[in-house]
């Protein structure tokens, strides 16, 4: 026997001692085995059991070492896995061993010993995490130590002082323990990481909590956060303008917990939400306040002060922030970042304050509030001098400002004596300053060329001048951009183009060479970008766009650089490429009547038809959009606004058309970037991104598309698509993209079921649409392993069961295998149901019959396994079953040959005879 022989002759041995108790020999026999085995598998076994003897001997690490060899062989190895958990939790482990131990009940989910271990070690390890937490509170509190220790170790402290604060428990602790206080301390050692551990704290600490929040603005006071939030240092400020907004929306109502005695003291928060706007509003004209603090300044103000809610009737923030600030935004619009003497900003510092003006406009209630707004606008701009350029200049690009947002008042400010003068005088001046600023505010008028018609008779010829005198390429570019704004006023309408044939695309050429030039700056660069969102509304100007990929990546860098001004023309320039835009329907019998009538009949360009189009994406989609679209979409919701968001919306879902190109964007990121598209923006944005997301999710691995927890957040855009009031073909892919999640685990199936889709689902089962009757009926085969589903089936009064039965019967395959699959499923986890389907129809058992010979061996397998669960459910039924002709069809099935094709289905139908040879209901026959 040899070498062979040995192995197997030890662990024998070893078992014998193992039994008896005899660890240390058993030890010994496992090892001469282990020594002597060639064989893997077997010396894995070996491996496991002397694993055992270790944990007997409380030798935890050489436990974890052999277990561990065990499960390199075979990583689902359960004994092996649950020894290894044993040990690490003695070692103190708690992780890994929860990790091993969930592995376990995986592969086991009703084992009750797994599940117990599971809930013990979880709650082990929150005990654990709480005891770690607050040792290391305790440290950070004895701040003198703090500060005499090393640094990676104050580091540790304060990092773990911000998961405490998380918590409620343990920002109630820090409180109770003067924690505010000495948090006030460590801002004030002036080191950046501790301030950010501090600020953050402080954070978690108020988050939801009225009184907490209260004691920490009235502690460490309004006005040395916002000396905080004026650093330059882009960390601190966003976290100290996410403590401000922590605050705010505890102070003003979002929480509705009772604090009892401490009520009284935080009933009326209105005079310190009153002190926070009244600081932010110092913030945002000061000259001692950083780029990025301005801008967090004004992205607060514009979170907090305009009605989320329209049918709101009280705008008084809005009102208070006009009276005591509008100046101060105006200011910050007409900064001119190339004179002397300026607030500091950043590249996106003017459109946020431009996107509040708008803001604060849009939340008047009445005409004379408009009135007023537009009277201070005026009072502000209409201070020209002939002496101080300067100052004009600050007038004309506080005019931009409010041209990029309060357009109507902008363009009528524009009108006012003087301002045209003004424009004149500035772009004939010999400083670059001067004419920049002329003619941005020229572009910026010549926006929405319904309205401004003022600019459109004046402005033409000034720009035309100007692109043709000048040598300044700033310059020049700019008038560019102006010239095809006002070009473009036809849209995609071919019969209208604004220039002569070929004029856009030498224009067009000639924005994509600036694009391209590296030597032009960022801002420069920008306004190429500005003009091709104009000019690709012409399809030869797309078609060429897309065949440039150099100028295609350039576009997508600057999409992903520190300035996002340019966010809104890089979503217009794809939006015309991709053709993602509203079409309105062109009805044949319509556009007669329009000819008859001599009216205008819109007229498509060539090269805007469908093959076009799916080029244009092929090349776009190679270029590396989606990474660029992925950038864009974490921008700050101040600049990224709605509008945005439902371009690139409309983007994504052009992408995403061909099922071919779901993979690249995946890949790319893709799936997560239209997550917050589909939550947050306009109702059809959200509609769009729900649709791309739906055609992701129905054809990819969602694991992949949506890694960790944001798979969960796919659910509720995939639901909201089922509404009646969506089209069929998003009805059908949102169910599609379900199917595919509710196929993973059942935690998804249960946030399905909360939000509230198994009615909707339910109702498209009835649909007279094939192909969408066929997809909800394959996601219900998938919702009906969840127990509130089957529930839901076991209620008396509906007809649920019977009609997945009667889509037993159905001529088409898919559907039918979908039905059979629920059925089949539904009567092996409830025995009520397979005894229900004999009473939902009378067409019950020709139903099952018919199943049991179809042709398609899946279909034929649901129905076998269906017919063995109602043999087990009840003795009365199962007679019945086998008296009838079910009797001869399970026979000739289980007599065929093996056939790997049909091999399911033949012992399917052996079980099921068995099953009756079992219960004494037919004898036991021979081949």
């Amino acid at each position: 026997m040899g070498e062979i022989a040995d192995p197997v002759q030890f662990k024998e041995e070893g078992n014998k001692h193992f039994q008896a108790g005899e660890i240390d020999k058993a030890i010994e026999c496992y090892t001469k085995a282990i020594k002597s085995c060639k064989d893997k598998k077997a010396l894995a076994v070996i491996y496991r059991n002397r694993s055992a003897c270790f944990l007997k001997k409380e030798n935890y690490n050489n436990a974890v070492s052999d277990a561990s060899k065990a499960i390199d062989v075979d990583a689902a190895d359960i004994k092996a896995l649950y020894r290894r958990c044993q040990a690490l939790e003695k070692l103190g482990k708690l992780d890994m061993a929860f990790k091993d131990v969930q592995r376990c009940a995986t592969l086991e989910p009703k084992n009750k010993t797994f599940l117990e271990t599971l809930r013990r070690l979880g709650a082990d390890i929150q005990q654990k995490f709480l005891k770690k937490y607050r040792t290391c509170l305790t440290f950070c509190f004895q701040m003198n130590q703090i500060r005499r220790s090393k640094k990676r170790f104050e580091q540790l402290a304060a990092n773990n002082l911000i998961v405490l604060a998380r918590e409620d428990a343990g920002a109630e602790r820090i409180f109770q323990n003067n924690g505010v206080p000495l948090l006030v301390q460590l801002i004030d050692t002036g080191k950046p990481e501790m301030i950010l551990a501090a600020i953050r704290t402080l954070s978690g600490m108020c988050t939801g909590h009225r009184a907490r929040a209260t004691a920490i603005i009235h502690t460490v006071g309004i006005s040395k956060l916002c000396s905080i939030m004026a650093v330059d240092n882009e960390e601190i400020v966003l976290a100290t303008a996410n403590l401000f907004q922590c605050v705010y929306d505890s102070l003003s109502g979002g929480d509705k917990r009772n604090y009892g005695k401490e009520e009284a003291l935080v009933l009326d928060s209105s005079k310190d939400l009153k002190d926070i706007l009244l600081a932010l509003l110092e913030m945002i004209a000061s000259k001692k306040v950083s780029g990025h603090g301005r801008d967090q300044a004004l992205n607060l103000l514009t979170k907090n002060v305009p009605r989320k809610d329209k049918k709101n009737t009280d705008n008084s923030k809005g009102l208070f922030t006009i009276d005591h600030g509008l100046k101060k935004i105006l200011k910050v619009c007409g900064q001119v970042p190339d004179l002397p003497d300026q607030l500091p900003l950043t590249e996106n510092t003017q459109l946020i304050a431009s996107v509040l003006l708008n803001k604060l406009y849009d939340d008047m209630r009445c005409d004379p509030e408009r009135d007023h707004f537009r009277d201070t606008c005026d009072e502000y701009i209409n201070k020209f001098d002939p002496n101080d350029m300067d100052r004009n200049i600050h007038a004309i690009n506080t005019l931009s400002g409010i041209l990029q947002g309060p357009f109507d008042v902008g363009n009528v400010l524009a009108g006012r004596q003087g301002v045209m003068e003004m424009m004149v005088a500035l772009c004939g001046s010999e400083r670059e300053v001067d004419q920049l600023v002329a003619v941005e505010a020229l572009i910026h008028a010549s926006t929405k060329t319904s309205k401004a018609s003022f600019f459109i008779s004046n402005g033409v010829t000034l720009l035309k001048d100007m692109y043709k005198k000048t040598k300044n390429e700033k310059i020049k570019i700019r008038a560019l951009v102006g010239l095809c704004k006002l070009g473009s006023a036809g849209g995609d309408d071919y019969s209208m183009r604004q220039f002569a044939e070929g004029s856009t695309e030498k224009l067009a050429k000639q924005c994509r060479k600036w694009l391209c030039n590296p030597t032009l700056d960022v801002r420069t660069r920008k306004w190429a970008v500005e003009g091709l969102a104009y000019l690709t509304n012409d399809a030869d100007v797309k078609d060429d766009f897309v065949e440039d990929e150099a100028a295609l990546r350039a576009m997508f860098e600057l999409a992903k650089s520190k300035d996002k001004t340019i966010l809104y023309a890089v979503a217009c320039t794809l939006v015309n490429c991709t053709n993602s835009y509203d079409k309105k329907e062109i009805i044949p019998e319509m556009v007669q009547l329009a000819k008859f009538s001599k009216q205008h009949v819109p007229e498509q360009h060539p090269k805007d038809k469908k093959d076009f189009i799916e080029r244009r994406v092929k090349r776009l989609l190679k270029a590396g959009v989606t990474s660029a679209l992925a950038v864009m979409v974490k921008a700050d919701n101040s600049i990224l606004t709605d509008q945005t968001k439902e371009m690139l919306a409309r983007v994504f879902l052009a992408l995403a058309e061909d099922i071919k190109d779901r993979g690249t964007i995946v890949a790319q990121g893709g799936g997560r970037a239209l997550l917050p598209l589909a939550l947050e923006g306009t109702d059809k944005g959200k509609i769009k991104a729900s649709h791309a997301l739906a055609k992701i999710a129905a054809v990819s691995n969602p694991e992949i598309a949506f890694p960790a927890e944001r798979i969960y957040e796919v659910v509720r855009p995939l639901v909201s698509l089922l509404n009646t009031e969506r089209d069929g073909l998003e009805n059908f892919e949102a169910l599609l993209g379900l199917t595919n999640l509710a196929a993973l685990n059942d935690k998804l199936r249960v946030k399905i079921l909360k939000e509230k889709a198994l009615p909707e689902i339910e109702n498209y089962m009835f649909e007279e649409h094939d192909q969408i009757r066929q997809a909800a009926t394959e996601c219900m085969c998938n919702l009906v392993c969840c127990k509130e589903v089957q529930d839901r089936y076991l209620e008396d009064g509906n007809d649920k069961l019977k009609l997945l039965v009667l889509l037993c019967g159905e001529d088409d395959v898919q559907l039918q295998r979908a039905a059979a699959g629920a059925l089949a499923m539904l009567t092996a986890a409830q025995k009520k149901l397979a005894v229900k389907i004999t009473k939902v129809t009378g067409q019950w058992l020709e139903i099952i019959q018919r199943l049991c010979i179809h042709d398609n061996p899946e279909i034929q397998h649901r129905g076998l396994v269906t017919v063995f669960n109602m043999l087990d459910a009840d003795e009365q039924l199962a007679k019945k079953l086998i008296e009838c002709e079910l009797l001869e069809i399970l026979t000739y099935v289980a007599k065929l040959e093996d056939n790997p094709k049909k091999q399911d289905a033949i012992n399917a139908a052996r079980a099921c005879l068995s099953r009756a040879m079992d219960t004494g209901l037919i004898k036991p026959f021979s081949n």
